[in-house]
């Protein structure tokens, strides 16, 4: 019997190298942008990353570009209130999204942060994936399965990457997976494959860094 979601093949020598290089070369950061308008021109693919406040986004983007400050992490959940767009040599975008669920702002800048967020997964054409980020330790909670659902909705494919992978024990990580593959299997815009990282540890940045390479 084939394992539905399983977990993403470790990459061959070819599409390793082909991440290290797009890595490997200047990743800097653009611009950050309060409202649609404010997008740079889509001259280029880009892969976002979406994920509830504290889920280690940015670690996840700084171990993925080599570059420890690159992405700021902030000790306040939800502060980051912007889509923040990272240049890659002759690649993609990165784009890093508001971290969505708990925030300490005001209601007003909470709602205007979540309309950016539904604005741009829906309308942005150049969006070839959406990284989810799945904390190990949690799993999927209700506040994520209202940015899958928008994706379903969006028709925007997403692929979940668990993070924290370290934090947790073998058999507490093989329960966290089961229950993340029984929450995708109701979401049709899921990629088939999760991804299982840690920032700290480097595990799953390889295989990370090879997909969004081979992505056109």
């Amino acid at each position: 019997m084939t394992l539905s979601y399983p977990l993403a093949p470790e990459p061959d020598d070819f599409a390793r190298e082909r991440g290290r290089k797009l890595f490997a070369g200047d990743v800097a950061f653009l611009k950050g942008v309060v409202a649609m308008d404010g997008l740079p021109p889509p001259d280029r693919i880009e892969v976002c990353f979406a994920g509830r406040s504290n889920v280690g986004k940015s670690s996840l983007i700084n171990a993925l570009t080599g570059r420890r400050s690159l992405a700021r992490a902030s000790n306040t959940p939800g502060r980051t209130q912007e889509i923040n767009y990272f240049t890659t040599p002759g690649g993609p975008y990165l784009v890093d999204l508001p971290g969505y669920g708990f925030a300490e702002a005001p209601v007003a800048v909470v709602r205007k942060w979540q309309a950016l967020l539904k604005d741009y997964l829906s309308g942005r054409q150049t969006l070839r994936r959406a990284f989810v980020l799945i904390d190990t330790r949690h799993g999927v909670k209700s506040v994520d399965e209202e940015i899958l659902t928008l994706l379903d909705k969006s028709a925007v494919t997403f692929q979940v990457v668990m993070t924290k992978a370290d934090k947790v024990s073998l058999k507490d990580r093989e329960k966290a997976l089961a229950q993340v593959r029984g929450a995708l299997a109701k979401h049709p815009a899921a990629y088939p494959e999760i991804v299982l990282t840690s920032s700290e540890k480097g595990d799953g940045i390889e295989t990370l860094r090879a997909l969004i390479a081979s992505l056109e």
